[in-house]
């Protein structure tokens, strides 16, 4: 058995170990839920409300955009915000002192991440289907599709992820991610059409995956005379996938590229300045 492999599989455990954590850590599990909570509750609040030009919840269309705004946003900025965290604690530095090391800590993070996003998209959809009427979620057309989309919006948050995380340089400014990604879901489409928004938001929203995790998963879920207040009036499947494709390849390209140059300057002496840097914060 290969040395890539053995890494494979320790980090595979240590994902695995770190996602039971998460969920039976009182703090990580309460965080979880009150944010599931506060989305559903805003969901249920525009329920009565609807979607412009039709007769249907938009409470019920946002949470299908929910859906994919949950991969969009802990590929994005939850696993940005631990690379950032861990790099200027030492734990990047421990898992480059070892054999294949990067790669194992690489995959664990991506088994977190990933489980946890499973698990927020499984709630949702258990909460959705008990509160919301409309959701396409008996239909088999409904899972195969939006089980590749979800998979390949994995693919394409998670790479970029972690690029992210490799040019913060501190988890205090790396906390602007999430303030950055509340502005991308409101002009990517996530809580109201984004064809009611002016055309050059529209242009800005469809550049990110974000706008096309939510039409993905909105296509999924919703009927389809709902695609008459989508821009073009249709789903653009294709689309779709092409974009995300392209982001997930970009993603595969220069993550590895970024968290090996990251890791070449990692030693002992930058963590302990980064370290007496937030020390000096805190007592200021």
């Amino acid at each position: 058995m290969n040395a890539s492999w053995v890494a494979a599989r320790a980090g595979a455990r240590r994902g695995w170990i770190e996602l039971k954590h998460t969920f039976t850590t009182p703090n990580d599990l309460v965080t979880l839920l009150i944010f599931t909570a506060i989305l559903l509750g805003v969901m249920l609040w525009t329920r009565t409300t609807t979607v412009p030009g039709t007769h249907f919840s938009l409470g019920t269309a946002m949470l299908a955009s929910m859906i994919g705004m949950t991969v969009g946003f802990n590929g994005l900025a939850t696993l940005g915000s631990i690379l950032t965290v861990e790099r200027e604690d030492g734990t990047l530095l421990r898992a480059k002192a070892t054999p294949n090391g990067m790669t194992g800590y690489l995959i664990g993070k991506v088994v977190t991440v990933s489980g946890t996003i499973l698990i927020s998209v499984i709630t949702t959809l258990i909460a959705g289907a008990l509160l919301f009427s409309g959701l396409a979620v008996g239909s088999a057309s409904t899972w195969l599709t939006l089980i590749p989309v979800l998979l390949l919006g994995l693919l394409a948050t998670l790479p970029i992820g972690a690029v992210l995380g490799s040019l913060f340089p501190s988890a205090r400014s790396a906390g602007l991610l999430t303030l950055a990604m509340g502005g991308l879901a409101a002009i990517s489409g996530i809580f109201y059409p984004i064809t009611h928004l002016p055309h050059w938001l529209q242009w800005a929203g469809q550049v990110f995956p974000l706008y096309w995790l939510g039409l993905g998963t909105r296509s999924a879920l919703l009927p389809a005379n709902l695609a008459s207040v989508e821009i073009g009036h249709s789903w653009r499947h294709l689309a779709t996938f092409g974009v995300l494709s392209a982001w997930a390849v970009a993603g595969l390209l220069v993550a590895p590229i970024l968290l090996r140059w990251v890791a070449r300057r990692e030693s002992g002496s930058s963590v302990a300045a980064r370290r007496e840097k937030v020390l000096r914060q805190a007592a200021g």
